[in-house]
């Protein structure tokens, strides 16, 4: 167990749950790249932030919890719930994830996230569109192109 890694992972997600964006940056590596099932491949500490940055706009009332924090010298896990209400819709959203992280020089360099895409698309965008649509290829990839859109229209500060 690396309990350096471990903090860095508490940190993380400590920050994230207060909005300190600054603190977020801070935990990452400048080559860090990130993935969820929305956000499949994001690059560069810059672009990463700018993720965290159109996440955290959409998103209102927002309490984040994480468990199971595991970390050795190379790699580490963790479990963590966000319920938040979509901005746009006005719906909650109670998601579980599962993270897996690489660490290169004291930092995260890799942060993947893993949560089910249609339980979550139920939630977000209620009916008809998440329930009926959510576990379809095409939708994934629309709800994809329209994150993907918004990560390139934010500017970055």
């Amino acid at each position: 167990m690396n309990d350096r890694h471990v903090a860095l992972i508490g940190a993380l997600f400590d920050a994230l749950g207060h909005g300190d964006l600054a603190t977020v940056e801070r935990c990452y590596h400048p080559e860090v790249s990130f993935g969820d099932p929305i956000f499949q491949e994001v690059e560069g500490r810059d672009r990463v932030m700018r993720m965290w940055r159109v996440q955290l706009r959409m998103r209102t009332d927002l309490n984040l919890a994480y468990r199971d924090v595991w970390a050795d010298d190379h790699s580490g896990t963790a479990r963590w719930s966000v319920d938040y209400v979509v901005a746009g819709t006005g719906r909650r959203v109670a998601d579980r994830i599962e993270t897996l992280f690489r660490f290169e020089d004291g930092l995260i360099v890799r942060h993947h996230d893993d949560f089910d895409f249609r339980r979550w698309s139920k939630m977000a965008l209620g009916k008809p569109h998440g329930l009926l649509f959510g576990w379809t290829p095409s939708w994934r990839q629309y709800i994809r192109d329209r994150a993907a859109r918004q990560l390139e229209e934010l500017q970055p500060s």
